[in-house]
């Protein structure tokens, strides 16, 4: 079996934009094998610099509402412009293989074909939050590869996909007119944070529904408090056949992350996210050490059933044996 590549040469790989080797690259960050995961680390060590120049947009809404789609002819368009376009894909995963239920690259044919642009599916490993646990570290390689324009398609609309708007610049969520109340089965949260709602599907004989629908959810939104005064959620009506709405899109995302960068908030954003990111790296780093400890293995193995047999208390055990991990 021949040795995997040195950081040093994964790192140089990446930011010559080669494709092949940026997923290769992600393949490696997602790894869980203890050998990966000590080059994958020095490898982003080395990066980190190049990292921050690129938009962040994380496009979330419930099930069939067309996200892959639109994501599809709005990337066309930004491509278009100019601009290089990584799409991270992050699909359901089955509770039995935890593999990829769905295939988004396969909606998203058109722009897979686009050399300015790389799409990577990735199954969510029954992560919560609508990422997967490394997609963080997946946009920062992008971002080295030099892509400006990330997006970051999550599961579906749940309270859990709070979490992707804290790794992100702007938050789009979209939803689907002619469902019924528009804002049904999507959690207050969620629109709290939203940066921009998109009633998509805007075509054929929904374009008039579309443009209602899109009203009466602007109305609606002026009864929730946002986070940022500085930014009045905004709602559009759009579709990924039509086109119809994509350039208002393009042109609210660029004014929000004006607006951010203007403020101050970006920076702020992305302070908060790498304290997040620095606290996710300590739990898994004590994780990680207490799997590889026999005695502690074997602490847990026999406490599993003392705790079975009623013996001993779930949450004092638990604490215990962190307690044991640390030592």
């Amino acid at each position: 079996m021949s040795e995997a590549p040195a950081p040093e040469q994964l790192a140089a790989t990446v930011r010559s934009g080669d494709r092949a080797g940026l997923a290769r690259a992600i393949t490696l960050i997602e790894s869980l094998r203890e050998e990966d995961q000590d080059v994958a680390y020095e490898m982003l060590r080395l990066l980190m610099p190049a990292t921050g120049a690129a938009h962040r947009i994380a496009i979330s809404g419930p099930p069939g509402v067309g996200k892959s789609t639109l994501i599809d002819a709005f990337g066309l368009l930004l491509v278009e412009e100019g601009h290089k376009v990584a799409v991270l894909a992050i699909d359901p995963s089955s509770t039995l293989s935890r593999g990829s239920i769905l295939g988004d690259k396969s909606r998203m044919s058109k722009l897979a074909q686009e050399d300015m642009a790389f799409i990577r599916p990735s199954p969510s490993d029954l992560a919560l939050g609508g990422v997967t646990r490394r997609t963080r570290e997946a946009m920062f390689l992008c971002e080295a590869a030099g892509f400006d324009r990330i997006l970051v398609e999550t599961v579906g609309v749940g309270q859990s996909e709070i979490q992707v708007a804290s790794m992100v610049d702007s938050f789009v969520v979209l939803v689907q007119a002619g469902a019924g109340d528009e804002l049904q089965g999507i959690k207050k949260g969620i629109l709290e944070l939203a940066d921009i709602l998109v009633v998509a599907k805007a075509d054929g004989e929904n374009i008039s529904r579309a443009r209602q629908a899109a009203a009466e959810v602007s109305a609606a939104m002026g009864y929730l408090k946002r986070e940022s005064e500085d930014w009045p959620t905004r709602v559009l009506s759009a579709s990924a056949v039509s086109g119809e709405g994509l350039v208002e899109l393009d042109a609210l995302l660029k004014e929000h992350f004006e607006v951010l960068t203007q403020s101050g908030k970006l920076r702020e954003r992305r302070t908060r996210d790498l304290e997040d990111w620095l606290c996710q790296l300590t739990e898994d780093a004590i994780l990680r050490r207490a799997r590889i400890r026999d005695d502690v293995q074997s602490a847990v193995r026999q406490s599993v059933g003392d705790v079975a047999r009623g013996t001993a208390n779930a949450l004092r055990t638990a604490l215990q044996l962190a307690s044991a991990a640390n030592s």
